[in-house]
């Protein structure tokens, strides 16, 4: 026999391998996508050099100490949501497994998946304080892959590209093991001649079955698991499982990520509020129709007489104010001023480290987060595109002026967080960014920075705002110069040297100087922004907020007592001098602290214009709860939305007056209305300036 013949002999009688080896496979693999994934929601805990922690609280605390008693709780504490986390995830490799009917193609499949996963979770956690979430499978879906691999510092796309050549090598192995295994469908089928005998019968109708159950029992586990008292809800809970819907991350590190990310991949708008209907809704339109002609008998101007420009700045907000951050010089002296002289305050935000896009959704609608279902994540993705009206108050304008209206300058990519989409949707003539139809050319970052400068966003609003006596306009401006990472990008930053900051680890003080000198580098630009403004002989009136602030502060994070200071931003609203409010300043009784939603309600009171009904509304909202938002925004909401009164003071809704109480089902049902219900408000007139 020839070697040839050989060879191809002994290929025809290589090895079949048992399936007691693909048990064997299965259950490591499973175990080892869990371990991982559940490890890419821990972050090695940073203590500060004179700290007194013992070697067992260091090991306890560590990566592999969490991890450890995230397992071993199903024999101390007999909570068994790793076997919860293990079950899920063995139930979609069997699915891959059954789906593509190759053992060691689906392994290949699975492994990659899983990894990058786990990867990416642990790079989200680390610089959002934030798991993966269904929703951010969007940016794939949208071309943001680029853009979010851009928010990695460049010491870590080291990482990124080893993980890349192990996976590479990994699927290889996994191809050719394949290769060299005989049995080449896990479930023999024979497809060409299904009914040639009782084997060929009995294998395909395995495979089908096999393939319908497995997909049906993860669609309709996914589906139900965010559902009260479905099915998959009760047999999670039965395994320990206790959602904490308002907080992310503790979701994901008490409960799994894999049981947190499949809770939100489907989500409910919000619950109808009780007595939603048509002749409720008209009687709501008609109830704060009279409430607006009460308020305009006393207001002499026209809300769109005015150019209004909101500016979202990004990550902006007062270093000083958080606990145990100080300097001897002070980062933001022309903005602190500005806030002395005309209407100003804090804003309560949703967000702490990232969700710009909620934030951005509540000041453009007057909507509240706090008001949605707690699995909805980002209004920007998982409603605005799929929502058949989309009322927001730059319209108010476009009403007036025509198509050009409005328009939008953001200084990065035009399709983050689907603006492009939603932009569209909302009416805005023109939205300039880096990318997209109307591109922004000119812009360039400071030092080493990686995002364009806050005075480039400003020179390009300023390029496409009406200074003539023309029409004016609606203007949303959001920069991009203070996002994170923070890694010292500036040259001369003098915060470095006037630190005197206390109970900070290096890493900690490190990114906090880099971040101090980016809101020095605003406050300038600000500053300087408004003085142009006033050399613009019509009237203008802007208003500036921080979205949320950056998530750099983990000493004081470590306290709940600070959660809720960590959540409030700066804000303000200024008309130039050409503006008949030019020197208006509201009390801080009614100022002080607030919500973006309210922001256009209080720059029509700013503004002594004339509302909407839907803009009385918000300002009758505003005078009974100053400020709202989701349980995360306080350590101490006890999974509850968060109110605060005038004074910033947390207040709960039994402790709410009875007509605070009557607004806020008022409130409920017009943002069910307008997300989720029958859109009755649309054929009235409660959205319409008199």
């Amino acid at each position: 026999m020839s070697i040839r013949a050989a060879l191809r002999d002994g290929w025809r009688h290589r090895l079949r391998f048992s399936y007691v080896l693909y048990l064997v496979v299965f259950v490591l693999g499973t175990l080892a996508a869990t371990l991982a994934i559940q490890a890419s929601v821990y972050v090695e805990p940073t203590y500060a050099a004179d700290a007194q922690v013992d070697e067992a609280t260091r090991a306890a605390q560590s990566i592999r100490g969490q991890l450890t008693a995230f397992v071993t709780q199903v024999w101390l504490t007999h909570n068994y949501q790793f076997v919860l986390n293990l079950l899920i995830l063995g139930a979609m490799y069997a699915m891959v497994i059954v789906l593509i009917n190759r053992f060691w193609v689906a392994t290949g499949v699975f492994g990659t998946v899983a990894a990058i996963f786990a990867v990416a979770g642990a790079y989200k956690v680390r610089l959002r304080n934030e798991p993966i979430l269904a929703v951010d499978l969007n940016f794939l879906s949208g071309g943001n892959t680029g853009e979010l691999l851009s928010f990695l510092p460049a010491d870590e796309m080291r990482h990124v590209r080893t993980l890349a050549w192990w996976l590479a090598l990994f699927v290889l192995c996994c191809i050719a093991l394949q290769i060299l295994d005989r049995r080449r469908s896990f479930i023999p089928t024979f497809w060409r001649r299904p009914m040639a005998g009782a084997g060929h019968v009995a294998g395909n109708l395995t495979r089908l079955i096999a393939a319908i159950c497995s997909v049906v029992f993860l669609f309709s586990f996914t589906w139900n698991l965010s559902l009260p008292n479905s099915w998959s809800m009760r047999w999670a809970a039965s395994l320990g499982d206790a959602p904490q819907l308002w907080n992310g991350l503790g979701d994901a590190a008490a409960n799994g990520p894999t049981v947190a990310f499949l809770r939100l991949a489907h989500t409910k708008v919000m619950d109808q509020p009780d007595g939603y209907g048509e002749s409720t809704m008209r009687g709501i339109a008609t109830k704060y129709a009279a409430e607006a002609k009460s308020l305009n008998a006393a207001r002499s101007n026209s809300l769109t007489d005015s150019t209004v420009i909101v500016v979202l700045s990004e990550s902006f907000s007062d270093p000083t104010r958080v606990p145990g951050v100080s300097f001897g010089e002070d980062p933001i002296p022309q903005i602190r001023a500005i806030k002395n002289a005309t209407t100003s305050g804090y804003m309560l935000s949703p967000g702490y480290g990232g969700g710009t896009a909620n934030i951005e959704y509540q000041a453009l609608t007057g909507l509240s987060m706090a008001n949605f279902s707690s699995s909805m994540s980002v209004a920007y993705q998982q409603l605005v595109p799929k929502e058949r009206w989309t009322p927001s108050f730059n319209q108010l304008w476009n009403a007036r002026y025509g198509a050009q209206g409005s328009q939008a300058v953001h200084t990065y990519m035009a399709n983050m967080y689907f603006r492009n989409i939603n932009y569209k949707k909302f009416g805005f003539y023109k939205f300039w960014a880096l990318s997209g139809t109307d591109k922004i050319t000119d812009c360039t970052p400071i030092d080493r920075s990686w995002y364009v400068s806050d005075q480039c966003a400003y020179d390009n609003a300023l390029k496409h705002l009406n200074t003539d006596q023309g029409n004016s306009q609606f203007l949303q401006v959001v920069t991009m110069q203070n996002h994170m990472p923070y890694n010292d990008w500036y040259d001369n930053n003098q915060f470095k040297a006037e630190d005197t900051s206390t109970g900070l680890t290096d890493a900690e003080r490190s990114e906090v100087e880099t971040y101090t000198k980016g809101a020095s580098y605003t406050d300038q630009s600000t500053a300087d922004f408004l003085n142009r403004l006033d050399q613009v002989n019509r009237p203008i009136t802007v208003v500036f907020y921080g979205d949320h602030l950056p998530g750099i502060y983990p000493t004081a994070a470590a306290n709940k007592d600070n959660v809720l200071g960590l959540h409030e931003t700066d804000y303000f609203i200024w008309s130039n001098t050409a503006s008949s409010s030019h020197t208006t300043k509201l009390p801080d009784s009614t100022s002080q602290y607030t919500s973006s939603n309210y922001f256009l309600a209080q720059t029509s009171e700013h503004m002594n214009a004339k509302v909407s009904p839907y803009l009385a509304f918000l300002t009758a909202m505003h005078e009974q709860i100053p400020a709202m938002s989701i349980p995360a925004s306080s350590g101490n909401s006890a999974g509850k939305p968060v109110y605060l009164n005038a004074s910033g003071q947390e207040i709960s809704t039994k402790d709410l007056s009875q007509k605070a109480r009557s607004m806020l089902h008022d409130y409920l049902l017009i943002q069910y209305d307008i997300s989720a219900g029958k859109n009755y408000l649309k054929a009235t007139n409660f959205m319409k300036l008199p």
